[in-house]
């Protein structure tokens, strides 16, 4: 009898132990992507961040120091689908933000919706939703393992940012709409906007922000990090002299509109204000079913400045520092809110970003610009030339040649010779390092990292069928261009931050490669729950202490 009483009772010590283990899951999940972030940026400007931002995010959190991304090409809306389905272009069907769809013809934004209706303003930019996505995402995992009982909210001035790692089951997602001056969503979502919205669009804030203009944080002699703020390199705004500080946004805005608050760093203040009124109003992390939530919180400012003045320019070194103490602050209201240990965050990004090529060649590197739409009209001219007919080629675009294949069909030509003359041209253009046949990419001779990617990248039905790969530093642009934009394979486009802190995470640091496609994998082990059904990533175990 003894003997049964102490299997029963270490029977029930098991159970009650597991039952405990199931129980225990953060309250709330914050998936923070910062656009076009490199991973360098987090040591970058150091000596300048506060004690309580990416330092606190470092000292308590794990840092996998070698994140890499495993596709191209490498932009916004790839990198958002990327991270929270823990798929590839090829499989969850995002082939760029936009693309041209093969079977028809048609162009084709990643979001577009037009069976769906905006929501807070009226025109196009309200008709989106995640319908092109075909891939499952974790935040959809969380919803289905919890019968729909967590709630899960995406954020973003864009829309893609917002809509995306919401995934399709999402109870909201909100973007930002300059025209109208709202945060806005759609009819996938609700038939109208939560009177808390209205509320705080009600505040005008944008336009509050932009009348405060910009200057620097610290006097600017102090952005040793920069080259001059007068220089060559960066864009100007209708109505500048030059691109200098101080930036009167009150006066520039006349022109520009709501617009220019994407481009500034107090997008991303007007961002995390939005996310806090999210979280109090829709009570994210206080769920009465005791289940996680989870809020995807997108920002999207530092990629509209990087584009804009390069990330040599005291306007990137800027937008970092004040980009600190936003995170500080939010960390401190997630700390008051939901409770310091209580929610897991992660901070990752879709892509990073390459020197103003122009620059670099004027520091005696090597680089330069493709002009794309220069090669269109080439490849055009000698396929007249070739098989008697124009418009052949539908576009060059996402460092991709798409063909148009229905005319192609329709006049009943060999689209194999057709392939044949553009990639025997494209091989002598300058800047070119590979130009890949996708029917033939299993044997080509190239590095396997890159055809790795290439093949990742490639989805069959959006993506076009001759992929170009262009030499390191050189950029799709025209020889003026300024700011900086991303897109290749290289490491200034591929290599992102990712750090883990809060509940389950041990803190530490890992030079070990990983892939933006562990990331899902990683939080679905840590809740416990199915990895997204598309997933091609594995859990990094380091960061869950194993």
């Amino acid at each position: 009898m003894k003997s049964r009483l102490l299997t029963a009772f270490a029977a029930f010590i098991c159970f009650s132990n597991v039952v405990l283990a199931q129980a225990e899951k953060p309250k709330l999940v914050v998936g923070l992507m910062v656009d076009q972030m490199r991973w360098d940026y987090l040591y970058r400007f150091a000596d300048r961040y506060g004690d309580d931002g990416f330092k606190r995010l470092l000292r308590e959190g794990f840092s996998c120091e070698n994140t890499l991304i495993p596709y191209i090409p490498t932009y916004t809306a790839i990198g958002h689908s990327t991270v929270y389905t823990g798929s590839v272009p090829s499989i969850h069907g995002i082939a760029g933000n936009d693309w041209i769809v093969q079977a028809t013809g048609k162009p084709m934004y990643c979001t577009q919706d037009d069976q769906v209706e905006g929501v807070g303003a009226p025109g196009k930019e309200g008709k989106q939703s995640p319908r092109n996505l075909l891939a499952s995402t974790i935040t959809d995992e969380l919803k289905l393992a919890t019968n729909f009982r967590s709630k899960v909210i995406g954020i973003a001035i864009k829309d893609r940012g917002g809509i995306l790692p919401a995934g399709h089951f999402a109870d909201a997602a909100y973007w930002f709409d300059a025209k109208s001056g709202n945060w806005i969503t759609s009819t996938f979502y609700a038939d109208k906007l939560p009177s808390w919205v209205n509320k705080f669009n009600g505040q005008r804030l944008a336009e509050k922000y932009l009348k405060q203009d910009w200057n620097t944080l610290y006097p600017i002699e102090t952005y040793v990090n920069s080259i001059a703020d007068d220089n060559i390199y960066e864009g100007k705004w209708a109505g500048e002299k030059s691109p200098t500080f101080p930036r009167k946004t009150s006066e520039l805005m006349k022109d520009a509109g709501l617009e220019m608050i994407k481009t500034t760093p107090q997008g991303n203040t007007f961002t995390f204000d939005f996310a806090k009124e999210t979280i109090a109003n829709e009570k994210l992390g206080q769920n009465p079913a005791n289940i996680p939530d989870f809020l995807c919180l997108s920002l999207s400012a530092t990629d509209y400045v990087g584009h804009r003045y390069s990330l040599s320019a005291v306007e990137i070194e800027d937008t970092y520092l004040r980009l600190d103490r936003d995170l500080a602050d939010f960390l401190k209201y997630l700390d008051n809110s939901v409770g310091k240990g209580n929610y897991t965050l992660f901070l990752t990004s879709d892509h990073a970003a390459s020197y103003n090529p122009l620059y670099y060649t004027d520091q005696k590197g090597n680089g330069g610009y493709l002009f794309l739409r220069q090669i269109q009209k080439e490849l055009d001219a000698e396929l007249i030339s070739k098989f008697g007919h124009k418009g052949l080629v539908k576009s060059v675009m996402n460092y991709q040649v798409h063909l148009n294949n229905p005319l192609i069909d329709s006049l009943d030509l060999d689209d194999q010779a057709i392939k044949k003359v553009i990639i025997k041209n494209l091989k002598k253009q300058d800047g070119i390092a590979y130009v890949v046949d996708m029917e033939n990419a299993e044997n080509m001779f190239i590095p396997s990292p890159i055809r790795e990617k290439i093949i990742n990248g490639y989805n069959r039905k959006n993506s076009g069928v001759i992929q170009i790969i262009a030499e390191p530093q050189w950029y799709s642009g025209t020889p003026r261009s300024t700011g900086t934009t991303h897109g290749v394979w290289s490491s200034y486009d591929s290599h992102i931050p990712l750090v883990f802190m809060g509940w389950g995470i041990k803190p530490g640091v890992s030079n070990k490669e990983v892939y933006s496609t562990d990331i899902a994998p990683t939080l679905a082990s840590l809740l416990h729950i199915m990895e997204p059904n598309g997933s091609i990533g594995k859990p990094i175990l380091e960061v869950l202490g194993q």
